[in-house]
């Protein structure tokens, strides 16, 4: 069986791009290196040139079934060794017994947590031999994203920093801000806020996000009280500002 790379590639099958770059956010940020494919052919294209360790496959591709998909996969050098995943908008129990009865190694049906399917990614890579183990994050932020200059992540400790300060944060804070240092600038709705950071996202609110946003503005003002770190985009979400101090 052929090893896994440090930095496992998942390919990704979806042709909504909202979804795939969710996704691909998600895999990175926890150390993954997603390849995002938007229609079937390109799929089998890049599957070709490099396997991966593991493919994700939407059901409902534009160019073709993703049960298929998954058996042209499978008839390609080194794709009987492949893990694969369905993800689909579709709940009906005859889809699951499909998907699973081709050989898929799991199912998982929108809307979905994107925690939980990383979560099955790196199951489904320790059951079939990959270790599905990925790097822990560094403490810094994503590659090729600078954080702005007052915070510093360590990600092994799950500690922020904030002017040389040590934030006590609760988990949903930590998971908030952690999220907002790695992409300073961009844009995040209440929607993907709680789908990124609540393990049930379907049993909390908008509120809730909003709630823990003061929470976490609170205890960055008491850091820094002339500085505001956290813009409120009205009616979308949340971005951390990209022009700060370095010092205060």
């Amino acid at each position: 069986m052929r090893a896994m790379l440090a930095h496992p590639r998942i390919l990704i099958a979806e042709d909504e791009s909202g979804i795939a770059d969710t996704l691909q956010y998600v895999l990175r940020t926890d150390g993954f290196v997603p390849v995002w494919c938007p229609t079937a052919e390109e799929a089998i294209a890049q599957f070709t040139a490099e396997p991966p360790a593991l493919a994700i496959l939407d059901v409902g591709l534009p160019d073709m079934n993703g049960f298929e998909l998954f058996k042209r996969l499978q008839k390609l050098p080194s794709g009987a060794e492949v893990p694969m995943l369905f993800l689909t908008a579709r709940s009906d129990e005859i889809d699951r017994v499909v998907g699973l009865e081709l050989g898929a190694d799991d199912y998982i049906a929108k809307p979905f947590s994107p925690r939980e399917l990383v979560a099955r990614v790196r199951s489904i890579l320790r059951r079939s031999g990959r270790t599905g183990q990925a790097p822990a994050a560094t403490p810094t932020v994503a590659p090729g994203t600078p954080p702005p200059m007052p915070f510093a992540l360590d990600a092994d400790r799950m500690q922020i920093r904030y002017y040389g300060r040590l934030l006590e944060l609760s988990r949903y804070e930590y998971g908030l801000l952690r999220l907002m240092v790695q992409r300073p600038g961009r844009v995040f709705t209440r929607d993907e806020l709680l789908s990124l950071v609540w393990d049930e996202a379907s049993d909390s609110f908008d509120r809730t996000v909003d709630a823990h946003i003061k929470t976490l503005r609170a205890k960055l003002k008491a850091v820094a009280p002339e500085v505001e770190p956290i813009r409120t985009l009205r009616g979308t979400g949340y971005a951390l500002n990209e022009e700060l101090p370095p010092s205060v």
